[in-house]
């Protein structure tokens, strides 16, 4: 790592990735902003994203200093007081570090393609809301799934919030788009795997399906859940649940059924 760049100047056009996070998250970016220490790591450590900068509050510098050491040394560090990195990202950055990334996109019959022969895949329909995306991964990482694909009605898993929800596994887990919900089913059937989705009106309880080899598990949106052009055809299961109750929250459901297709998967 090399030194950091200690910048006082809010206006310091070093600092463009930076600047005015929030509009800059609505209007969309060509690389991405984590956010926060245990992020920082997982992108560091991850090696999925090359990184662009960093930008750290200088009470934060001590502390950091273990990691920064492993930052490649291309990569610069900017320092800034607190009032000077408020100024730059538009509002109180209270964990005071920032890194900006490079998306490295896969396709998705690529990622498939290379995958191995005992896999699990999550496949994600219409999920539009930036907390449950950042669930999903985090699920699927703690749980061992191997790759994530997103239909093109999903939002984008590396919005700063999915980041941070996902608690950096937006970072680390492979995902790739696959177009259309219908193109999504019809590569991962190609690429010979088993698909089961989630529906409060299943065919059978979670409890009862033990998954074959390569099983990929899909899940939509709270509400409507996932299209009836996806269900026709696949098999469905649900989780059983108190009377009177038929949801849950889809990141906690998701949650739910890694778990027991970990638990259940051949040896």
């Amino acid at each position: 790592m090399t030194a950091p760049i200690h910048i006082d100047d809010p206006a310091d056009p070093r600092l463009a990735d930076y600047r005015e996070l929030r509009e800059r998250d609505l209007a969309g970016r060509d690389g991405f902003i984590a956010e926060g220490q245990v992020v920082l790591e997982k992108l560091v450590r991850g090696g999925r994203h090359p990184l662009r900068s960093v930008l750290v509050a200088e009470k934060r510098l001590a502390g950091l200093a273990d990691l920064l050491a492993e930052l490649p040394g291309d990569v610069p560090v900017y320092a800034a007081g607190q009032a000077a990195m408020d100024a730059v990202v538009g509002f109180p950055i209270h964990r005071g570090i920032l890194a900006s990334g490079e998306r490295r996109s896969l396709d998705a019959e690529t990622l498939l393609a290379n995958l191995p022969g005992r896999a699990l895949v999550v496949g994600l329909v219409g999920i539009a809301n930036h907390d449950n995306m950042g669930g999903l991964f985090r699920n699927a990482a703690a749980f061992g799934a191997d790759a994530v694909l997103l239909d093109d009605t999903c939002c984008d898993p590396l919005y700063r919030k999915a980041i941070r929800v996902s608690v950096g596994a937006a970072l680390t887990m492979p995902f790739a788009a696959a177009g259309s919900a219908t193109e999504l089913t019809r590569k991962l059937a190609e690429a010979g795997f088993s698909m089961i989705a989630l529906s409060p009106q299943g065919e059978r309880d979670l409890a009862d399906f033990d998954p074959p080899a390569r099983t990929a598990a899909l899940f939509g949106a709270e509400g409507p859940g996932l299209p009836q052009a996806v269900l026709r055809g696949l098999s469905s299961v649900r989780i059983p649940m108190a009377g009177g109750f038929d949801s849950l929250n889809v990141a906690t459901s998701s949650g739910i059924v890694l778990h027991h297709l970990r638990r259940r998967a051949p040896a």
